[in-house]
């Protein structure tokens, strides 16, 4: 039982009946409640990984097609602490792999676009309608170094595949361009060294910044907190499911 509830046998609480009057809402309460299922040295890795977590700065693949390329940028993107990354599904399906993955896209917020004529244009409007600047990674007749981009403002950085780089709808709605550094005889790097030195720029920056707002808040650390707990506790949901069924029992 929770060890904020007052048992009452005369008023049956809902969950959301329970946590209004208490003051704590349903997330904060199952993740207390799974925290008993796992070591403290996993509790301690949790607290110190969320707090380098960030929504400022995310990321967005458009039909890349080879899953080693895809996955080195959902490790990359584990490493930089971005938590969301932005998949879309033109024509090609978004595949992980596990070798090169290492884990990492557990850890990570993905949402997929494959469902719509115009993935693309879903992708960003809905990330615009979230305050975020698109930033199309592409040399452009209006573009800067990435270490030059603004960044008071969360951006999301665009990435194509390595051929045929970002779509024409892409670069028309894109609200800014980026190129990386290159000083050799080839023309582009792979994508997924392009997506990890684009983050390490950014994020770098970013972190550094007295003036940049890029933390979580404490209602969104609560509810990744819950959700990586989740992926380490066994038969997680049959879990869940015992412990709000206690509180409506109550």
């Amino acid at each position: 039982m929770c060890p904020y509830f007052i048992s009452n046998p005369s008023t049956k609480y809902t969950i959301t009946k329970f946590c209004y009057f208490y003051g704590m809402d349903k997330t904060k309460y199952l993740l207390e409640q799974f925290y008993k299922h796992i070591s403290d040295n996993k509790k301690e890795k949790f607290a110190t990984n969320i707090e380098h977590r960030t929504r400022h700065v995310t990321v967005v693949l458009e039909n890349l097609f080879q899953p080693h390329n895809a996955s080195a940028v959902l490790r990359s993107c584990d490493c930089f602490g971005i938590q969301d990354a932005h998949i879309i599904e033109n024509y090609n399906k978004y595949e992980v792999n596990p070798d090169i993955d290492m884990g990492a896209s557990k850890w990570l917020n993905t949402y997929k676009y494959k469902n719509s004529e115009h993935n693309t244009l879903e992708a960003i409007q809905h990330l615009k309608a979230k305050g975020y600047k698109i930033v199309a990674t592409t040399p452009h007749t209006n573009d800067c170094m990435i270490d030059e981009l603004p960044i008071d403002a969360p951006v999301a950085l665009m990435f194509g595949t390595e051929l045929g780089g970002l779509t024409d709808i892409a670069l028309e709605h894109a609200d800014a361009f980026v190129k990386l550094p290159m000083y050799g005889f080839t023309e582009s790097y792979n994508i997924s060294v392009s997506v990890a030195l684009a983050l390490f720029s950014v994020t770098e920056r970013m972190r550094k910044s007295a003036d940049i707002n890029w933390q979580l808040s404490e209602t969104e650390k609560n509810e990744i907190l819950l959700s990586w707990t989740k992926k380490v506790v066994k038969h997680a949901k049959k879990v869940e499911d015992i412990y709000l069924s206690k509180l409506e029992e109550e």
